[in-house]
C-alpha cells in the first residue's frame, strides 16, 4: 500500500483461513498505530507491530464478523488498549463470535464489546492522522466505513471489494440497503480513493463505479 506524500504507513496482513486484511496502520511522525479489523492470530499481529518499530493505541473495527474482530479482545488484553467500533448495532455478531468460531472450526477468536460505539460523523485519529466515520449498513447493520479523504484512503470492510460487494444473506443483512451505502457514503468521497477491503486486493471507487457488476454506474442505470 503507497500514498505519496503522507505521513503514513500500513500493511496489510491477512488473518484467519477466511484471509480477512488486517492492517497495521501507523504515523511516521509519532510511531503510533492501531489495527484495523484483526480478525485473528494476534500473536502474529503483534509481532508485526514490534518489527515496524511502532506503538499500538488503539483496534478499530469495521464490523463484527469473527474474521474481522475475533483477535480483538486477545490484543486489547495484552496492550491495555481500546477497542473501537462498530456501530452497536452489531453488537449481536460480537456476542456471537466464539460460536460462530466453533461453527468455522477456528481456535482462538474470542468474543468482545467496544469500548467505545461509533455513529456516523465520528472521527478516530492516531498520531496526525485523522479519519472520518460513515455508517454503512447492508452487510452487517453496524458495519461501519474509516476513510481519510486527504490521503484518499478508506477501510471498507466486507461493504465494496474489487469486482463485487458484501453478502447480504446473513442476519440482518439487506442488499437494497447495502447499495444505499455505497452510493450515497462512498462514492461521494471521489473516483480517486483507494480502499482496503476486508478480502482480496485494494482498488479505487472510481474503478469500481465503472466496473463493479454489482454497484457500478451501469449497474444500476
Amino acid at each position: 500500500m503507497s500514498v505519496d506524500n503522507a505521513p503514513m504507513g500500513a500493511a496489510v496482513i491477512p488473518v484467519t483461513p477466511l484471509a480477512q486484511n488486517c492492517t497495521l496502520l501507523w504515523c511516521t511522525e509519532t510511531s503510533e498505530a492501531v489495527f484495523v479489523d484483526p480478525g485473528g492470530e494476534p500473536e502474529r499481529l503483534l509481532a508485526a507491530a514490534e518489527a515496524q518499530g511502532v506503538t499500538v493505541r488503539a483496534v478499530w473495527l469495521t464490523h463484527g464478523h469473527l474474521d474481522h474482530a475475533g483477535g480483538a479482545a486477545e490484543i486489547r488484553d495484552r496492550l491495555g488498549v481500546p477497542i473501537l467500533g462498530p456501530h452497536e448495532d452489531d453488537a449481536f455478531w460480537l456476542d456471537g463470535i466464539e460460536s460462530q468460531a466453533k461453527l468455522y472450526g477456528i481456535d482462538g477468536l474470542r468474543c468482545c464489546t467496544p469500548d467505545r460505539w461509533l455513529v456516523d460523523g465520528d472521527t478516530l485519529s492516531v498520531g496526525q492522522l485523522t479519519f472520518g466515520v460513515a455508517h454503512c449498513p447492508g452487510h452487517t447493520p453496524g458495519h461501519v466505513v474509516l476513510h481519510n479523504t486527504a490521503l484518499g484512503l478508506a477501510f471498507v470492510g466486507d461493504v465494496l471489494f474489487a469486482g463485487s460487494v458484501g453478502r447480504t444473506d446473513f442476519p440482518r443483512g439487506d442488499f437494497d440497503q447495502l447499495v444505499t451505502s455505497i452510493t450515497t457514503k462512498l462514492w461521494p468521497l471521489g473516483d480517486d480513493m483507494q480502499f482496503v477491503p476486508g478480502h482480496g486486493a485494494m482498488s479505487t471507487f472510481g474503478h469500481e463505479r465503472a466496473t463493479n457488476p454489482f454497484v457500478g454506474d451501469a449497474a444500476l442505470a
